[in-house]
């Protein structure tokens, strides 16, 4: 790609977000009192799904080997990336299984711009997504501000890249299972969101002592130590942890087993078509 054609997508990526953070804007505000709804539910929904470890890490004072603080920046960590999933995928993008089940695809796939592109700005909606960042932030702020460490610029870098790690395994996963849409639709949204619960549920379980047996079953057929545990542990030097190397690499290889899993599905769509159609849940 030359320099000419790299400006010339990023400045049309830019003007999509831009796009696409107005109409979430102009749905936020069509309603003073749905705006202070959504976003007071969605700043509660997230605390409280963190709540029980929480509780849990302050009343024992640590967790497997983690300290009181450890667990709340881990708990802070999987709700920040769970916030910064729901503000750049949202509107179904992340939940795939749902945009392909109910037919809706095929509004993204007769837009005149590549595939990729579409799925990679559709889903910004600043407005919907950044109450759900408040919760995680604030345990982050919490529990560094009660670790005795240092956090300099390289420490922040590495942040960044394990928050990115974070985002694509969850995608990643969400992707692999919603691929089955293609072949079975109704079916597959069940599926997907049993999926998507079970990770949500199990990403900030710390694994420090655990049996190998359930070690191995959350990084593998369940990747959700990958989300939290692994990067928090290597970021704050915490024994019993992974290679600092491992949690990338897992990323980079469930995002090749999704695009795998869509692409070949993708193929298949393009054959059967959508006998399903269903408008709710698409922006129009």
């Amino acid at each position: 790609m030359t320099v000419v054609k790299l400006r010339k997508t990023l400045r049309q990526i830019g003007r999509l977000l831009a796009v696409h953070s107005m109409l979430d804007l102009m749905l936020m505000t069509r309603s003073t009192a749905e705006f202070w709804i959504w976003a007071i539910t969605d700043t509660i929904m997230n605390a409280a799904a963190v709540a029980g470890m929480v509780m849990l890490a302050t009343r024992f004072h640590g967790i497997g080997g983690w300290s009181q603080p450890q667990i709340i920046f881990m708990l802070g960590f999987g709700a920040f990336s769970k916030g910064m999933v729901n503000l750049l995928f949202g509107y179904n993008v992340s939940a795939i299984s749902r945009r392909i089940g109910r037919g809706q695809l095929d509004h993204t796939l007769i837009q005149p711009q590549p595939l990729w592109m579409a799925f990679l700005t559709e889903g910004f909606n600043p407005a919907f997504g950044l109450p759900t960042l408040v919760p995680g932030g604030a345990l982050l702020v919490w529990s560094l501000a009660h670790m005795q460490f240092h956090s300099g610029p390289a420490w922040w870098l590495r942040f960044v890249g394990y928050m990115f790690c974070s985002i694509a395994m969850v995608i990643a996963f969400q992707w692999l299972w919603g691929s089955t849409a293609f072949y079975a639709p109704r079916a597959a949204e069940e599926i997907n969101s049993a999926t998507s619960e079970l990770m949500e549920d199990l990403k900030t379980f710390p694994l420090s002592g655990r049996s190998p047996a359930v070690r191995d079953m959350l990084l593998t057929a369940v990747p959700a130590g990958f989300v939290a545990w692994a990067p928090c542990a290597a970021l704050l030097g915490v024994p019993g942890g992974l290679h600092p190397m491992l949690a990338p690499a897992a990323s980079a290889i469930f995002c090749g087993l999704a695009l795998l899993a869509f692409h070949r599905g993708l193929a298949y769509y393009q054959i059967s078509g959508s006998q399903r159609y269903s408008d709710f849940g698409h922006r129009r």
